[in-house]
Formats: C-alpha cells, sequence, structure tokens
C-alpha cells in the first residue's frame, strides 16, 4: 500500500503476537529511522526484541502485550521537540504500516526504567511507538465534525478539504483531536495546537497526514 491508504488503514494496536520483525524489514525501519533523525534533528532509536520496556504493572494495565519492539522518540530537549517528534514519529508509523507492522503511540503506559533508550545530555524522551504484528488491526477512532477541527473564509479549496480528511485519520492522545487548521485569507496555513495531553506532538503528526493529503507544494505554513 502507498502512504494515502497507510493512514487509512492504520489504527492503533496494543496486543501483539509472537512473531518476530524479518531483518529486511528492520533494515528498512533503521534507514527511514536515520533520515528522520538527520532531517528533524533528532534521536529516534529502533529497539527490536526486547520486551522490557512493558514489561510493568502500567502496560498490562494498558491493555499492553506480547509489545518487545517499539520506536523510542528522543531529541534535543527545545521548544520544538515534541512537534518534531510527532512529525517523523508518525512518518515512521505509516512506513511501518506499509511493511505490514501495526503501531500505537504510547505516552505513559511503559516502563522507562526497563526500556534500552539512549538518551544523551540535553536530550529528551518524548515518548515511544510500540511496533510489531498486532493480534488485530485495531478500529477506527470517532472524528469530530470538520467544522470543528478547522476554520476557513468562503469555500474551502479542494486541495485543504483533502488535507483535512487526512489530518482526521491521524492518531491524537486519546482521540481528542485537539488542534485546528485555518486557511488564512493570504493563502497561508495556520495549524494549532489546542490545550490537551501531548497536543505539541498531536500537532506535528497531524501536520505530517495534512501534508501527505493536500500535497506539500500547495501549502505555506503560517508562523
Amino acid at each position: 500500500m502507498d502512504v494515502l491508504e497507510a493512514m487509512r488503514a492504520r489504527h492503533s494496536v496494543r496486543q501483539y503476537l509472537d512473531k518476530p520483525i524479518p531483518a529486511d524489514v528492520l533494515a528498512k525501519l533503521r534507514n527511514e529511522v536515520d533520515a528522520c533523525n538527520r532531517g528533524g534533528d533528532l534521536h529516534i532509536q529502533l529497539v527490536a526484541d526486547e520486551p522490557g520496556a512493558f514489561d510493568c504493572a502500567v502496560a498490562k494495565y494498558g491493555s499492553f502485550s506480547g509489545v518487545s519492539n517499539y520506536l523510542a522518540l528522543v531529541g534535543p530537549d527545545d521548544d520544538g521537540l515534541e512537534e518534531r517528534a510527532g512529525y517523523y514519529g508518525e512518518r515512521l508509523v505509516i512506513l511501518a504500516q506499509t511493511l505490514g507492522l501495526n503501531t500505537c503511540w504510547v505516552g505513559l503506559t511503559f516502563s522507562k526504567k526497563k526500556a534500552r533508550i539512549e538518551v544523551g545530555p540535553g536530550e529528551k524522551l518524548v515518548l515511544i511507538i510500540a511496533l510489531g504484528y498486532g493480534a488485530t488491526q485495531g478500529a477506527a477512532h470517532k472524528d469530530k465534525p470538520m467544522e470543528k477541527l478547522c476554520q476557513v473564509s468562503g469555500d474551502m479549496p479542494n486541495w485543504f478539504r483533502r488535507g483535512m480528511e487526512y489530518a482526521m485519520l491521524a492518531p491524537t492522545a486519546v482521540n481528542q483531536q485537539k488542534f485546528r487548521f485555518t486557511l488564512e485569507t493570504d493563502g497561508r496555513v495556520r495549524a494549532e495546537a489546542l490545550r490537551g495531553p501531548f497536543s505539541r506532538v498531536d500537532l506535528g503528526i497531524v501536520k505530517y497526514h495534512f501534508e501527505q493529503g493536500a500535497g506539500a507544494e500547495n501549502i505555506i505554513w503560517a508562523e
């Protein structure tokens, strides 16, 4: 499947099969991790065959089982880190979906002490992404109406509507969709994170989706 098909097909999965990820699939993921780290000034790490991070009571409480692979979103602790982590993390999530894998964004329900993650001086771990072959393919989340998530004066251009359709497919913390896109009168697009847990991470995720749906060539982001 291509990127847009993967966005439609991908849903959060918390239960995984005891099935290792083949070496060629891991290699493709690692290549993309390297590209994301270069592009986003990040220190994302792919950790394979390591069940310790989810071998804890809080993970079991969160209904996680069988997780032994994950992506750790780490980077310089600056004001833009959470948004970059969301943007590039979702890029990896969608690649994983095209490779036949399932994923779940995880903010709190894992063990930082047991996780095999490197966090250097001046760096911060934002969250991790569970990765593997799901016991199910997950289920779609409920969406708010599009008009609650964006603001446009006059007729909505087709490219903007398509961007919104794909932004609405994006995963957000507890499915709250705490974001807003505004089409300014000069044609620029303003993306805002509203108040909510991990809303800055969500902003990066939905901006990646919006770009893929609308076409990056059609978008000039408002600062």
